[in-house]
Parts: structure tokens; sequence; C-alpha cells
């Protein structure tokens, strides 16, 4: 296993739709897979897609951490899963908005409107079909890592241009930023 190099903001492999993979039990997918997770545990983040790693391929792996769950029954922590060839299937009309960042996009956070719940149809790292309905935050990780692979970074979906700023900056002013939305 490696740690993979991070693909930043401005490389043309997250500008562009990934291209759907063949068979999930292939050994280079399995090897891509396994660096992924080590390069997501490196990272300290909660999602990564394969983007994000210089590889246009549909897949992207997630967790949610317990402190990120609501513990409603489609948004409870979740182990780490591994998403190929993902697609939405349903969307809810009712939307959140919450602050994202990305590894991709180092330092920066912004506030962005998604909806409220999701239902997810993919393959896991074994090429055994699932659906999966998500709320909440687990909704929120999976759209994110999801826009990924259609070459939509989360920029692209501020609520409100304001809504963006660095980290530390978010950090102390959030109240009077959110005051202004």
């Amino acid at each position: 296993m490696a740690i993979l190099k991070l693909t930043k903001l401005g490389h043309p492999v997250l500008a562009r739709p990934a291209v759907p993979i063949a068979d999930a039990t292939d050994p280079d997918i399995q090897r891509l897979i396994a660096d992924m997770i080590e390069t997501l545990d490196d990272a300290g983040g909660v999602g990564l897609a394969a983007p994000q790693v210089h590889q246009s391929l549909r897949l992207f792996i997630y967790r949610v951490p317990e402190h990120r769950a609501t513990g409603g029954p489609e948004d409870s922590a979740q182990a780490l899963s591994v998403v190929i060839n993902p697609q939405i299937i349903e969307v809810s009309a009712e939307t959140e908005d919450a602050w994202e960042g990305c590894l991709s996009i180092p330092g920066l956070t912004g506030k962005v409107r998604r909806p409220a719940r999701i239902v997810l149809r993919g393959q896991d790292a074994t090429g055994a079909q699932f659906t999966r309905a998500a709320a909440g935050f687990h909704a929120r990780v999976i759209q994110h890592e999801a826009d990924h692979l259609e070459g939509i970074v989360y920029l692209a979906r501020l609520a409100d241009p304001r809504a963006l700023g660095f980290n530390e900056e978010i950090g102390r002013h959030r109240p009077a930023i959110e005051e202004l939305l």
C-alpha cells in the first residue's frame, strides 16, 4: 500500500467526468482502493474520490464518524465504505445547508446546499450491487464524493459566494458570517 498524492484544484482530472470501472475485482482496482484508504487515513478526511488521487475512475470511499452523524436511521456512524460506479437514484426535495471542505481544496470551507436525503446505488469492493438510503451528513459526504466523479467541486454548489473562507477565519467568525447569509 502507498499514500497517494492528492490532486489539487486546477488539475483537469477534477474537472471532467470519470469513467466507469468494468471489473471491481481487478487487482489494479483493489490496489487503488487499498492505497486510497491509506491516503484518506493519512489525510484525516471523511471521503476521497479516485479523481482526487489522479485517477479518472468512478470510485470513492467514505466514512461517517460518530461525532458527525445525527444518529437517525439513515445518518448513523458508518465504517469505511467503498463505492464503485455510483448512481444517486433519488434525492429529496428538502435541502440542507452545511459547511464543507475538500482535500483537493485545502484550507478553505464553504456553505453548500444539498438534498437532505438520497438513495445511492453502486457496487462494493467485491463487485456486489447495493442500494443505500442516506440522510444528513451521511447523504452530504456521498453527494460531495459523487460530485467529484462528475467533475464538480463543492465551490460550484455554494449556497452564497460570501459563504466561502479560510478554515481559521470561518472558525473564528462563523456566527457573523451566518448572520450575513
